[in-house]
C-alpha cells in the first residue's frame, strides 16, 4: 500500500497528487472523496476558506478526474466516483432545517452536472463515472463541522459500509447519479427530465410575456 498525504487544497500537493494519479498504469478506480462543509452564513465564511471549499470539491475533482481518464480510456475499463451530496438537489429549501451552506451545496450541484455530462462524453469508452449523492453518513465529517452526530434521528444517518455498497450497486446497474436511500429512482428521472423542458422552452429569441412592459 502507497500512502500519500497532502492537502488538495494547496496547487503543489494537488500536481503531486495528479501526477501520481497520471502515471499509475494500473488504475481501476479512482474515489473524490475530500472535502469539508463549511457550514455558516456566506457573509461569514472567510473568502480564503471560502477559496479553500472550491479548490477542493471543484478544482481537485476537476483535475484528478482527468488525470485518471486518459490511462482509463486507453484501458477501456475503470471508473470515476465523484462524492457529492443530496445538498446539491437543496437550493430551493430554507435554512433551518438545512445547514447555511451557499458555497458547499454550489460546489456539490457543480460535482452532480459535471458527472452526469462527463458520462455521456464517455459513451463507448467502457469508463463508468458515478456522483455518489449521501446524505448524512456515520463519520467525523458532521463532528468536524461542530455538529454531534448522535443528535440526529438514528433512521436518517447512513454508515459508511452501506454507502459503499450502495454505490458499487449503483456501478454495476450503471446509475450516474447514486442516492443510496433513494427508493425511487424516477425522482431523479423527473430532475432530468423538468431540466430538459426548460432548457428547451427557455431557447428562444422571443421576450417572455410576463417581462414586456
Amino acid at each position: 500500500m502507497e500512502v500519500i498525504v497532502a492537502d488538495l487544497t494547496r496547487p503543489a500537493d494537488l500536481r503531486a497528487v495528479e501526477e501520481r494519479v497520471a502515471g499509475d498504469t494500473a488504475l481501476e478506480l479512482l474515489i473524490n472523496n475530500a472535502g469539508f462543509g463549511a457550514y455558516m452564513p456566506f457573509v461569514a465564511l472567510d473568502p480564503d476558506r471560502a477559496e479553500e471549499l472550491i479548490h477542493l470539491q471543484v478544482v481537485a475533482v476537476t483535475r484528478l478526474t482527468r488525470a485518471a481518464l486518459t490511462g482509463l480510456i486507453e484501458r477501456g475499463r475503470g471508473a470515476i466516483i465523484n462524492v457529492s451530496s443530496l445538498l446539491a438537489f437543496s437550493a430551493a429549501l430554507p435554512a433551518p432545517p438545512l445547514p447555511k451552506r451557499a458555497t458547499y451545496a454550489a460546489a456539490k450541484a457543480y460535482v452532480n452536472t459535471f458527472t452526469r455530462i462527463l458520462h455521456s462524453e464517455l459513451q463507448g469508452t467502457g469508463v463508468q463515472v458515478q456522483a455518489l449523492c449521501t446524505g448524512r453518513v456515520r463519520t467525523e465529517f458532521h463532528r468536524i463541522q461542530g455538529m454531534d452526530p448522535d443528535s440526529f434521528p438514528a433512521n436518517t444517518v447512513m454508515t459508511p459500509e452501506d454507502v459503499v455498497e450502495a454505490s458499487l450497486a449503483g456501478l454495476r446497474m450503471g446509475e450516474v447519479l447514486c442516492v443510496p436511500a433513494l427508493d425511487d429512482p424516477s425522482l431523479l428521472l423527473s430532475i432530468e427530465e423538468s431540466q430538459r423542458r426548460l432548457l428547451e422552452h427557455g431557447l428562444s429569441g422571443t421576450l417572455a410575456k410576463r417581462y414586456v412592459p
